[in-house]
């Protein structure tokens, strides 16, 4: 729901809160309805503007475009114009086509509280939709025209925050008398797997040993919808509870006449019944523990990685430490770089294991452990991290954390080499479909004549590699001669095949 459409209209600030109230309540009233709504108000030139729309759940909708602050005129809608003018018919079916397909259309009136017609809602189902529905039983038809004529009132409390009404959810409309009087062919088969193998028509809620009786008489008392999920002989369901409130009428007149009618001073209402929605959610649940369970397995399989990558570590820096080799120590302490930059990104997804990891989190991390492995306390050395969050494929994830490693660590020994002051900055860049990583130092620069294939080191060549067989990107390297170096990294967010 869009609220600057409404700035198009020649309404007051009531009637514009009236309009947001029966907005909210449409999503619902197109589920049970099984068709698209569309709520239209009058616009200059004798044209109409949609200022809201509903598509349905429980059947293909017929717009799949967004209508809202669509203009109409008479030659395209007539039945629109003219119902906003005030000649209006609730019942009258109109024939339309749309995008070939024909279509049985209803315009009914929205009122505001002073009686003056301020809006309609076309009503559009697939003609085989609104056939089927003229074979339900008259019961349903009427509870549901009231239901209508209730939401289009905008009387209707807590409808915008129902979940939606599936084309396999069943249905029950029981009766201000605590009587079940109509249950779609879904509902009565929820009940035959509860134990209950006749029908249920005609039953008062008493004899259901389920929680239906008190949802139905909870939504009638404080005439507000409500939703709630129960367990039962192994069977989990969501069910909600609408309620249906229509004018009083006198005795003479025939409910139909009076529903649509434009209201009266303080015409009092009545509760003539309350639909009752179920949901079979017993599989979903099902699957979703299942799935749950494995996600923890998942996450103690990351977690006890990370911890034997940690040990590895430990074990590798015990070995720098007691070897004579200035050259064995150095690389066992880049060694240990590199594995903990793949255990970071089992932490995240120790803690996250739907397979997505945030890019700018893990390069926090593995700057952090750069620092502390490898700058002393005699340098002074500002390492950091620029860029939105990023959200990549695990995999991606733990080689974009090597190559980070790698790249800063080699900005830092030989950039940074007889130094005690300098500044290497990773910046990250989301270019849409691809990722740039950037690394620069302000260090001496490269040798002259540097050329990544015969003169890199070992983390360039790893660099490299990862970068052109793994994700399939392009790594480059500038130097200005006394201004540092800059590599870039370019890739795939996801892999092409």
């Amino acid at each position: 729901m869009r609220t600057g459409v409404y700035s198009h209209v020649a309404l007051g600030t009531g009637d514009v809160a009236l309009l947001q109230k029966v907005a909210s309540d449409l999503a619902i009233l197109a589920d049970l309805s099984r068709a698209d709504l569309c709520l239209f108000c009058r616009a200059p030139k004798e044209r109409a503007i949609a200022v809201a729309q509903a598509r349905p759940h429980s059947s293909s909708p017929l717009y799949e475009e967004d209508r809202i602050g669509e203009y109409v005129t008479e030659a395209d809608h007539p039945e629109v114009i003219v119902g906003l003018r005030g000649n209006l018919h609730p019942y009258r079916i109109h024939a339309i086509d749309v995008r070939h397909i024909s279509v049985a259309r209803q315009v009914f009136p929205v009122w505001n509280e002073r009686g003056r017609l301020i809006a309609v809602v076309a009503k559009d189902a697939y003609w085989l939709s609104h056939e089927r529905h003229k074979r339900r039983s008259l019961v349903f038809q009427e509870a549901l025209s009231d239901f209508t004529a209730y939401v289009l009132r905008g009387e209707l409390i807590g409808g915008g925050t129902l979940s939606p009404f599936g084309e396999h959810d069943g249905i029950m409309f029981v009766g201000s008398d605590q009587r079940v009087q109509y249950m779609s062919g879904i509902a009565s088969e929820l009940f035959r797997q509860l134990g209950y193998p006749d029908s249920l028509l005609g039953r008062r809620l008493t004899e259901i040993e389920t929680v239906d009786r008190a949802l139905a008489l909870q939504a009638m008392e404080t005439r507000q919808c409500t939703e709630m999920r129960a367990e039962h002989k192994g069977l989990a369901w969501v069910r909600k509870a609408l309620p249906i409130v229509a004018p009083q009428r006198p005795f003479f007149m025939p409910r139909r006449l009076v529903r649509w009618q434009r209201p009266q001073g303080e015409q009092a209402l009545r509760v003539v019944g309350a639909f009752v929605l179920f949901q079979d959610i017993t599989e979903a649940l099902r699957t979703q523990r299942e799935l749950e369970s494995k996600m923890a397995m998942i996450r103690e399989v990351h977690h006890r990685v990370k911890n034997n990558l940690q040990i590895v570590a430990s074990i590798m820096r015990m070995q720098a430490r007691r070897t004579q080799s200035a050259e064995a120590r150095s690389v066992l302490e880049e060694a240990v770089g590199r594995v903990m930059s793949v255990a970071v990104v089992h932490e995240f997804l120790s803690q996250n294991a739907q397979g997505l990891i945030n890019l700018e989190e893990v390069a926090h991390r593995v700057i952090a452990q750069t620092r502390s492995g490898l700058i002393g306390p005699e340098q002074h050395v500002e390492l950091t991290v620029e860029g939105p969050d990023i959200w990549l494929p695990a995999e991606r994830a733990t080689q974009c954390a090597l190559v980070i490693n790698e790249l800063v660590q080699n900005a830092i020994e030989h950039g940074m080499a007889g130094r005690e002051r300098g500044v290497v900055k990773t910046s990250l860049s989301d270019l849409g479909d691809s990722v740039e990583i950037t690394v620069v130092d302000d260090g001496a620069g490269l040798p002259e004549g540097f050329s990544l294939e015969p003169n890199a080191n070992l983390g360039l060549r790893i660099v490299q590699s990862i970068v052109s067989r793994d994700l399939n990107g392009t790594l480059e390297l500038h130097s200005d001669a006394g201004s540092g170096t800059r590599a870039v990294m370019r890739f795939n967010k996801l892999v092409r095949v």
